[in-house]
C-alpha cells in the first residue's frame, strides 16, 4: 500500500513539473512576449498614407506642385491638387478647412486678404516670383503710347499697386509714395500722358488686352493665355520684386509635418531645375 501511494505521488509531481515547463513556452495574451510580437508586427506594417490637399492656380503653381508629387509619395504623403481660377476661393477654402494649404499668392496679397476678410492665414514658406509684365494691346510699344491712352490693371489692392509701381519704373507715371504697395490711380502725383486706367479682375486681363492700349498682367494669367513673359512683355519686373509666391496655411498649421515636407520639397534643387527649364525666366525661384 505504501509503495502504491509513493508511486502515485511521484507521478503527480512529474505531471505538474511538465505542465509548468510547457506553460513557459507560450506567453498568455497581454504578456511581455505577446506584446513584443505584436509591436514587431506593427513596426513592419507600412505607415498610413497622409492626404495633403492643396489649392492652386493652374499655371505655374499646379505644374510646380506636380513636380514634387512623387517626392512626397515616397514620404507617405498623397498630394492632391485642386485648381482654382480666382484669387478668393483658394483662401476661403483653407480658412474653412476644405483645403490644407494653397499656392497662388504673394505675401502682400495675403496680408490684404486677411485684413479685409478676417481670415487667419499665414505663410509656410516662399517658393517663386512671377514677374508682372506690361503687354501690348492697341499700342505696340511704350514709345508709341499716345496721350490719353487706356491701360488695364488688376483691380485688387495689392496687384493694382504693383502694376502702378511697374508703370512708374517705366517713367510713365509718378506716384505720391512709391513705398505704398497698395497705391491706386488716385495716388498718382504726375501723369504727363494723361493715362486712363481700366481696373479689371486679374483673370480677365489677358482676354481684354486688345481692347486697351496696354495691359499689366500677372505672370500666371499671362502664361495661361499663351504669352511668354520674357519675350512678349514690353516691360517686366526684375528678380528683386518683393512679391514672392508662398505656401499659405491656416495659422497654427505652418509646422504640421506634411506642410513642412511640402515646403522642403518645393524648395529643393529638383524644383529649381524644373522652374528654370520649363519657364525660361518667366518664373524665378525665390530660394
Amino acid at each position: 500500500m505504501y509503495k502504491k501511494v509513493l508511486a502515485l505521488a511521484l507521478a503527480l509531481g512529474l505531471t505538474a513539473s511538465l505542465a509548468a515547463c510547457g506553460g513557459s513556452s507560450s506567453a498568455p495574451a497581454g504578456s511581455a512576449a505577446a506584446s513584443g510580437s505584436a509591436s514587431g508586427s506593427a513596426a513592419s506594417a507600412p505607415a498610413e498614407t497622409v492626404v495633403l490637399k492643396v489649392a492652386a492656380s493652374p499655371t505655374p503653381h499646379a505644374e510646380i506642385l506636380g513636380a514634387v508629387k512623387d517626392i512626397l509619395a515616397e514620404e507617405g504623403i498623397d498630394l492632391q491638387v485642386t485648381e482654382y481660377g480666382d484669387y478668393v476661393v483658394p483662401n476661403t477654402a483653407v480658412e474653412e478647412g476644405d483645403e490644407d494649404a494653397n499656392y497662388f499668392q504673394h505675401q502682400p496679397y495675403l496680408d490684404n486678404f486677411n485684413a479685409e476678410n478676417g481670415t487667419h492665414l499665414v505663410s509656410a514658406g516662399g517658393i517663386h516670383i512671377e514677374p508682372m509684365g506690361v503687354y501690348a494691346g492697341k499700342t505696340k510699344t511704350l514709345a508709341d503710347l499716345p496721350d490719353g491712352a487706356v491701360i488695364a490693371v488688376p483691380n485688387d489692392a495689392t496687384n493694382e499697386g504693383r502694376a502702378l509701381l511697374l508703370l512708374e519704373a517705366q517713367g510713365l507715371i509718378t506716384l505720391k509714395d512709391s513705398s505704398n504697395l497698395e497705391s491706386t490711380p488716385n495716388d498718382i502725383a504726375e501723369n504727363p500722358k494723361n493715362l486712363q486706367f481700366k481696373e479689371l479682375e486679374a483673370a480677365m486681363l489677358p482676354n481684354t488686352v486688345e481692347e486697351v492700349d496696354l495691359s499689366v498682367i500677372n505672370c500666371n494669367y499671362a502664361l495661361q493665355a499663351g504669352f511668354n513673359p520674357v519675350e512678349d512683355a514690353l516691360a517686366i519686373e526684375d528678380a528683386n520684386s518683393p512679391y514672392v509666391n508662398i505656401i499659405a496655411v491656416k495659422e497654427g498649421h505652418e509646422n504640421d509635418p506634411a506642410i513642412v515636407a511640402l515646403v522642403k520639397a518645393l524648395q529643393s534643387d529638383t524644383v529649381k531645375e524644373f522652374i528654370s527649364s520649363k519657364y525660361n525666366g518667366a518664373v524665378v525661384p525665390a530660394f
